[in-house]
């Protein structure tokens, strides 16, 4: 039986590896230049929303409180004249990447981990380089990939965006599987 321990270079090497693809393919490539719109008057949504001076968080419009209000004529007013969508605020200032990069990596490392755990429960020492691939890189492509779709069914992510994440995972899976193939022990 594989050791989790065995796999500590595979489980490195993976993470960096989709860490610096992931940094290719948002910042080089044109791939993701559309996923995000511009509001024709931002100027005037900014000033509504520092207005009320919200925090940082996941807002609903329109807000509802619970399934009585649902019910109540005004609340179904709102939902009918729009707009319906989510909000979401970070703190104010300049952004600053390297939180996000960090949380980023740490995750790549932690799918890369999960996926070296199911892996040594289900391969043994000296399973062909394909096998291999193919249980790592399914595993690999459902953490990277699988919030994709559920983003577009409940938060309404657009599904061209949600494909191409899904695309992206892809793509972090196949690395991840092919390292973990080509370092997977042979005896």
């Amino acid at each position: 039986m594989v050791s989790l321990l065995q796999l500590w270079v595979p489980i490195l090497l993976a993470g960096f590896a989709v860490f610096v693809a992931s940094s290719i393919i948002h910042m080089v490539l044109p791939f993701h230049k559309s996923d995000y719109l511009g509001l024709p008057n931002e100027d005037e949504v900014r000033a509504a929303i520092q207005k009320s001076t919200p925090g940082p968080g996941q807002y609903v419009i329109p807000y509802c409180k619970g399934g009585a209000e649902m019910k109540e004529p005004a609340m179904q007013a709102k939902w009918v004249e729009g707009p319906v969508g989510l909000l979401l605020l970070r703190p104010t200032g300049m952004m600053n990447m390297t939180p996000f990069l960090s949380q980023w990596f740490v995750y790549t490392l932690v799918v890369s981990t999960l996926v070296a755990y199911l892996a040594i429960h289900t391969l043994p020492v000296g399973t062909a380089y394909l096998t291999v691939f193919r249980v790592v890189g399914t595993a690999a492509w459902l953490c990277y990939a699988g919030g994709a779709p559920i983003n577009a069914i409940w938060k309404s992510v657009p599904w061209r965006v949600a494909g191409k994440e899904a695309i992206d995972g892809l793509v972090y899976a196949c690395l991840t599987a092919g390292v973990f193939g080509w370092l997977w022990p042979h005896g």
